[in-house]
């Protein structure tokens, strides 16, 4: 057998059954993306594998490298670890929607990506954590302050609750829209913070 037969076994071999279903029952524009798109991750990794995952077709190389999906009237390509390779902002970068095999680009900067994600896969390069956003300070109204300060034990228990509990309590009463329901809410909360319950206490486990 020639080595260019061997060669195409092992490839198909590698082919999940269920992405060829994918791409059959795809709408006529989408067929030759999907295809195009497929046939260059193979390019890029050889030793990539198929799979479905969240009911779209996916390829797993030391870990999930990418996935492709065709809605009605797109398609769309992602990179698990996109935020390392490129700004989707940037014109040069893949769209967010893709109608056409003509809008991706070229071959050599999709290569590029792709190879670019089998690196990191690789290397184990884990995908950056957002820093938090910085907490912002807690404005309590006057009138619940006020409240509590004539309730001891609810000012107490003010003092020591999270920060979370403490702006529940605080935006509760800030978004009542008429006056008698912004009394009826501080009365409650001030009850309730008394007894060291949460704004949301009768959702919480027992």
């Amino acid at each position: 057998m020639e080595i260019r037969e061997l060669l195409k076994q092992r490839d198909m071999a590698k082919r999940d059954p269920r992405i060829d279903d994918y791409i059959a029952k795809s709408a006529g524009f989408a067929k030759p993306i999907l295809t195009h798109l497929r046939e260059l991750i193979h390019a890029g990794c050889p030793e990539v594998e198929e799979t479905i995952k969240w009911r779209n077709p996916s390829f797993m190389h030391k870990g999930l490298l990418c996935g492709i999906a065709a809605f009605k009237q797109y398609c769309v390509i992602g990179f698990w670890k996109e935020a390392l390779l490129f700004d989707r902002k940037n014109p040069s970068a893949i769209p967010d929607r893709i109608t056409s095999v003509t809008q991706l680009p070229s071959e050599k900067i999709l290569l590029g990506y792709i190879k670019e994600a089998v690196r990191l896969n690789n290397k184990g390069t884990k995908i950056p954590r957002p820093k938090p956003k910085p907490r912002t300070e807690l404005v309590v109204p006057n009138d619940l302050l006020a409240a509590l300060k004539k309730n001891k034990p609810a000012l107490a228990a003010f003092e020591d609750f999270s920060y979370s509990h403490k702006k529940e309590y605080v935006e509760w009463i800030t978004q009542a829209k008429r006056e008698e329901t912004r009394t009826q809410r501080l009365a409650t909360a001030v009850s309730w913070i008394a007894a060291g319950k949460a704004r949301n206490w009768k959702y919480e486990r027992c």
